[in-house]
């Protein structure tokens, strides 16, 4: 098992369980999955069924209707956004077959239920870049960062400085009142 840039590599022999052979190598991110079937050089698009379902992962060659896969999935996959193609591999032709996760904040130990797993446990990922997360997210995260940093040089909070501006408002809008004695949390 490797990584690179938050994606999990395994081989079909690494790291395995159990003793079923893959006709795959896969690779992980939080998102999706990636197979990658060796191919026939004479193999054309035309040649090859693939039948994605929630749950379960059909592929077949067409001539001599050669099942590859045919089984249940680890856990449960967006169809309408999983995808496949042939593309030019080292070793000649090779089918991609992107798996794209319903549950996107979980690694898969296995891609085929009964085939080789990997310990997700010894999971490493990158750390992420804040400029890859979602506006909402990357909000809350800018804000406990420089929580972090203000605290760590005794300064106030983002909420204690709201806090503080919110005061001085109430106290421009009502000079009649005296606040010398009021002591500020």
């Amino acid at each position: 098992m490797s990584e690179t840039n938050n994606t999990t590599t395994t081989e079909a022999s690494a790291s395995s369980s159990s003793s079923t052979e893959q006709p795959y190598t896969w690779t992980q991110t939080l998102q999706d999955c990636t197979l990658t079937v060796p191919i026939d050089t004479g193999i054309k698009g035309r040649d090859i069924l693939v039948d994605f379902k929630k749950e379960h992962l059909i592929v077949k060659i067409k001539p001599g209707n050669k099942t590859i896969i045919d089984g249940k999935l680890h856990k449960s996959i967006k169809v309408g956004d999983s995808t496949w193609s042939i593309e030019e591999s080292k070793n000649g032709k090779a089918m991609v077959i992107e798996l794209v996760k319903v549950n996107q904040m979980e690694w898969w130990s296995c891609i085929i239920v009964g085939h080789s797993q990997i310990d997700t446990s010894k999971i490493e990922p990158e750390n992420s870049k804040i400029s890859d997360l979602d506006g909402e997210t990357r909000g809350m995260v800018e804000k406990m960062m420089f929580d972090q940093r203000q605290k760590q040089m005794g300064l106030p909070t983002s909420d204690e400085l709201q806090k503080q501006e919110m005061m001085k408002k109430f106290m421009a809008q009502h000079p009649e009142m005296d606040f010398s004695q009021t002591k500020f949390q």
